[in-house]
Order: structure tokens, then sequence, then C-alpha cells
């Protein structure tokens, strides 16, 4: 396992947390799907630049892969809609430690029985406990 990766994706976690405070706010002023469009929008503009810049040129075609590999381009606008409605009602916290919650369920599941092609890795009673912790804290700040 690469550990340097570790941090990296624990920072991109709390970028989701500011996130979801810049675009609760943002959709209850100009509405939820005005602000789901200002994210993808400036997201799509500099991930082409990105693209433009640094993609490998012998790259596999994109048009010629399978569409259930797309999948993620709905769940992404989806996953801001959802982010974007419940932040300001249920607060940062709740709302990243419930969007926590059905990732690392979903993630356990994906793994064990190695879907998408990804390596399998057995679900084991360390992985249970630490997805009934995540559950706990979920019921925890529920509670609040």
């Amino acid at each position: 396992m690469n550990l340097m990766l570790i941090p990296l994706v624990v920072l991109a976690g709390m970028g989701l947390s500011l996130e979801a405070g810049l675009i609760g706010p943002l959709g209850t002023e100009v509405g939820h799907l005005w602000a789901t469009l200002s994210i993808f929008g400036v997201g799509a503009v500099l991930t082409g630049l990105l693209v433009l810049f640094f993609s490998p040129r012998n790259a596999p075609s994109f048009t010629g892969q399978p569409g259930w590999k797309l999948l993620g381009g709905v769940l992404g606008p989806v996953y801001v809609v959802v982010l974007t409605l419940s932040t300001p009602v249920i607060g940062i916290g709740m709302t990243m430690i419930a969007i926590l919650s059905g990732q690392v369920a979903k993630s356990v599941l994906i793994d064990h029985y190695g879907w998408f092609g990804t390596p399998h890795k057995k679900v084991g009673g360390e992985r249970l406990l630490a997805l009934l912790f995540i559950i706990a804290a979920l019921v925890l700040i529920a509670w609040d």
C-alpha cells in the first residue's frame, strides 16, 4: 500500500467539508441546481485545462469505453445536489458523517466482491468494526 497517498486523500476529504460549507449557503441564496451547476462548471473548465495540458496523447479512446464506466458522471451531480440540499438543514458535520458512512459501507462491499475490476479485499472483523464505529459516530452526531 502506498502510504504517501493517505494524507492526500485526507486533505481531499477536508476539501469536501469545505465544499459543503460553501455550496450549502450558495444553494440557499441562488438555488440548489444553480449552485450545483456552478461547481461543475468551474470543475469542468479546470479539468479541461488539465486534460489539454497534461493528458497522455496515446490514451485509449474515451468514447470506446463501456457505458457503465461513465456512471460516475451521473453520480457526481446527484452527490452535489444532495450536499447542497442537506448541509444548510442538518449541518456540515452531520452531512459529512452521513456521507462517510454510506461511502464506507458501499466501499466495503465493492472491495469484498471485487466489483468494477477492483482487487478483492475480504471483509474481516476489523473492517466491520470500523464500519460500526462510523455508524456509531453518525448516531452520536445525530443525537445532538
